[in-house]
């Protein structure tokens, strides 16, 4: 649906103090064309709907542009202004919950804007949102479950490194070995996420069709919309939230790890690489050029 195609490209973006790529600019300056790739290859869209569609994307982004980029650079000052201090994993999930405050505003106007869609989704395309579900399991499944417990370790341990080093740059043995100890201590636990994944999935795909079915006023869509994009942030299910809970305490706990374990010149470098993208996200606030 349209609220997932786009909610990568907004966290991608809010995400900047922890995980920013070098190519943010050019990514977020095409993020209209790119989340119309996303949103069509989950929907399909037909000839009449794909104008509004495109439009809706353009709008977005127009208001994201001017009314959400000086808060996530404000928010990467801020870090900067505490990188090269020791930290605590109460301090790490303080800094993770910022950020998720910051994505909350891009949510709800996704739902708000999804709303006006749903009217003119039909059977056809719900049928072939559920393939692509389908398909998109089966290659995570691939990816957590038909490989042996070695290999999602090492994939694992890869990733994590990647992500620090993007911060720090490189790492020394020692503070390789903190993730290596980490990533096999993590309460992570594919089968429990794949199941949730899936429940999700259906969650959205049912209450799409419901909505249809039962010509939804505005009102309507727009809560039961942001009542599925609740769900997908705090699971309906109390067992999975506890694991949820458990495994963001651990990773607060893992980053706060790895950081205290960084050297004085790494850190420095972490701060130049958050001014770096501060500038990123600044440069992004002007309209682009036409």
């Amino acid at each position: 649906m349209l609220i997932k195609a786009i909610k990568p490209a907004i966290i991608g973006v809010a995400l900047l103090a922890l995980t920013a790529c070098s190519a943010v600019r050019l990514g977020y300056n095409n993020a209209p064309q790119l989340a119309w790739w996303s949103a069509d290859g989950y929907l399909d869209f037909n000839q009449a709907q794909t104008p509004a569609v495109k439009q809706a994307l353009d709008t977005f982004f127009e208001w994201h542009r001017s009314t959400q980029l000086v808060d996530y650079a404000a928010l990467l000052v801020a870090v900067q202004a505490s990188v090269l201090e020791p930290t605590t994993p109460a301090a790490t999930c303080r800094w993770y919950a910022q950020v998720r405050e910051r994505v909350e505003p891009s949510i709800d106007r996704l739902t708000s804007q999804a709303a006006e869609l749903i009217p003119t989704l039909g059977e056809a395309q719900f049928k072939y949102l559920e393939g692509r579900q389908a398909k998109g399991m089966e290659e995570l499944r691939r990816d957590f479950s038909q490989v042996s417990s070695e290999e999602r370790l090492a994939r694992s341990v890869k990733r994590a490194t990647e992500r620090f080093e993007q911060l720090y740059g490189k790492l020394d043995d020692a503070q390789r070995r903190v993730i290596s100890a980490n990533v096999a201590a993590s309460p992570f636990d594919a089968q429990v996420w794949l199941a949730e994944r899936q429940r999700r999935q259906r969650d959205v795909l049912s209450s799409l069709r419901r909505l249809v079915a039962e010509q939804a006023d505005r009102e309507q869509r727009v809560a039961a919309l942001r009542a599925v994009a609740e769900r997908t942030q705090r699971s309906s299910d109390p067992v999975y939230r506890a694991y949820q809970q458990k495994l963001a305490d651990f990773n607060c706990g893992f980053a706060a790890q790895l950081h205290n374990a960084t050297t004085p010149a790494q850190r420095a470098r972490a701060k130049q690489r958050l001014k770096g993208w501060e500038e990123d996200v600044r440069s992004l606030i002007a309209p682009p050029p036409t």
